[in-house]
């Protein structure tokens, strides 16, 4: 009886033994594809079906940062202000007593320009634009440290009452773990904006519950193509983003509106096309506000010998200052966009608000307190709708229907003139408001409005702040492309065979490039002088003789030109 016993337990014990040794054969094996997989697709890139998996999981997470970065808004607001509903943030800051509406903007700029000065070079928020420039011309990366202390900035300056909006932070937080996959998996250029446009599409979606604007943004507005490749994962991204929202705060539009609105007459559709162009010079007039203000301050920040930290405190007292009177300003203005679209605004009040409202955002944005400029756009533009709606309802009442699908329409066109995006900003009018029976009024406005306003500036906000920094995106890529080579890397070398006397005779007459430039400027030298090379120098300083590092052929420079743009139509048609 025991030696059958003890045989029963040494066969399990075998068996045991089996199990397990087979399992860890199978786990081994695993491990090792695991590796090959890993090698695989660091080596070669991710296949179809490898991509949009990571595309799933970058939109979770993209969508996370997006909902956490929504919940740490809202919860400074709730302990600063003492708040406990922040959609009423506005209305329950007109009841506080002068000093704290003063003193809590004050503090918040202070606590952002201390972080912007450790952790920035210069002491700018990064935004959507960066992001912008993070796809054309780094591979589809973007700083991480500058990153990080800039939405740290933005949480602090919104929830301290700074006037602008979180959907830039936000596009740049998902930039971020996009880059930050990217470089993991060693991605080329063409998987790193791949990347990049699925973590948008995903924040983007996140932030207003928008799917499908989310990921039209990230084509439109981030890539500026719409490459069929990069279609289906970033629509997988960005459906992601937006059930990751719809579980943090249920499926509900940010707007509420009164009532199904529609076009009475089709006789009132030139009334929409003269709004459009109302909200084109008004989207114009906030971009341009807010990039005087930004030269002003910079500056006096620069004839004063201010530090960077300095800067934002100043724009969070002047804030402080306009909030005493018109605590309208405050955040994100969810609260007033919503009295606008459900008409609960006089004349009088819609007029003042928007005018307050573009001082407030330049305020915010030229003292660089953090933010983005969407929605106050939005605010700006439903304001600007309702003013307009009241005016031409009581002007033409017969023909007239609700002034509040003016305030829709115009809240979609001024967004639209800002941002550069027509398309996705139409979209996400509906999807904000959750009304579908007025695309007719809003798409009209929206066309007027971005195809005035893209004269008046470098067709959006985000691209004329490049433009700005001497980056030239707007154009297209037969603009920048040419910024992206080096001079030495297209060069041939001395040892090459080159003829240095005439380099040097050259030389002399001023006919050189230094290797540090781009071809950007190499160019126009040839089209000047009519030459087949031009010799490229180093340059140690003033007085000194400069050193001949190798010459620059016109045919190299052009032929290294004609593969960018062929890779870049090959990308943008795929």
């Amino acid at each position: 009886m025991k030696r059958a016993l003890l045989r029963g337990l040494c066969w399990r014990v075998d068996v045991i033994k089996s199990v397990l040794l087979a399992l860890g054969t199978v786990l081994n094996d695993a491990k090792d594809s695991l590796k090959q997989v890993w090698a695989h697709m660091r080596r070669r890139g991710p296949s179809q079906i490898q991509f949009w998996f990571i595309a799933l999981l970058i939109g979770i997470a993209a969508g996370l940062a997006a909902v956490l970065f929504r919940y740490g808004i809202l919860l400074l607001q709730t302990k600063i202000y003492g708040v406990e509903d922040v959609t009423k943030l506005h209305s329950f800051a007109a009841n506080l007593p002068w000093y704290w509406v003063l003193t809590i903007p004050m503090i918040g700029g202070v606590a952002v320009g201390i972080i912007l000065h450790h952790f920035t070079s210069d002491g700018r928020v990064r935004s959507v634009a960066d992001v912008i420039e993070g796809a054309a011309l780094n591979e589809g990366r973007v700083e991480k440290k500058a990153g990080v202390a800039s939405a740290l900035s933005s949480m602090i300056t919104l929830g301290t009452g700074g006037s602008t909006g979180r959907e830039g932070p936000v596009v740049h937080i998902a930039a971020m773990i996009s880059s930050w996959l990217s470089n993991l998996i060693r991605a080329d250029g063409i998987t790193g904006r791949d990347l990049l446009g699925c973590a948008v599409a995903a924040a983007v979606s996140a932030s207003f519950n928008a799917p499908i604007a989310g990921a039209l943004f990230a084509l439109e507005v981030v890539l500026r193509h719409f490459a069929v490749h990069a279609f289906a994962p970033i629509v997988i991204a960005s459906v992601a983003g937006t059930v990751i929202n719809r579980l943090a705060f249920g499926d509900t539009a940010e707007f509420a509106l009164p009532g199904t609105t529609a076009l009475e007459f089709y006789a009132e559709l030139p009334a929409y096309l003269i709004l459009g162009l109302v909200c084109g010079l008004v989207a114009v007039t906030l971009m341009r506000c807010v990039f005087w203000a930004d030269d002003m301050e910079s500056r006096l920040q620069s004839r004063l010998g201010l530090p960077y930290w300095i800067r934002p405190a100043f724009a969070g007292a002047l804030l402080g200052l306009l909030a005493i009177w018109f605590p309208h300003i405050i955040g994100v203005g969810y609260e007033t966009t919503s009295a606008a679209l459900t008409g609960k605004l006089l004349l009088h009040e819609a007029i003042v608000f928007a005018m307050i409202k573009v001082a407030a955002v330049a305020i915010t944005m030229g003292g660089r307190m953090g933010g983005g400029i969407f929605s106050p756009s939005l605010m700006i533009g439903a304001l600007t709708g309702l003013a307009f709606g009241l005016i031409a309802t009581s002007v033409f009442p017969e023909i007239s229907g609700s002034h509040t699908l003016y305030a829709l329409a115009g809240m979609g066109a001024v967004a639209a003139a800002v941002l550069g995006a027509p398309i996705s900003t139409t979209l996400i009018v509906f999807e904000l408001t959750g009304d579908w029976q007025t695309g007719l009024a809003v798409m009209v406005s929206v066309s007027l409005s971005t195809a005035l306003a893209s004269r008046l500036v470098d067709r959006s906000f985000f691209l004329t702040q490049l433009e700005r920094r001497n980056i030239h995106l707007a154009a297209g890529p037969q603009a920048y492309l040419l910024a992206m080579f080096r001079v030495a890397g297209v060069m041939r070398k001395v040892e090459d065979g080159l003829d240095e006397d005439a380099c040097w005779e050259m030389i002399s007459e001023g006919i050189y490039v230094d290797g540090n430039a781009t071809l950007e400027a190499a160019l126009p030298i040839f089209d000047k002088f009519g030459v087949d090379f031009i010799p490229v120098v180093t340059l140690s300083g003033e007085g000194q003789a400069p050193e001949l590092w190798g010459a620059l052929y016109h045919v190299d420079a052009l032929k290294a030109y004609n593969r960018a743009l062929a890779t870049t139509a090959a990308e943008e048609h795929s």
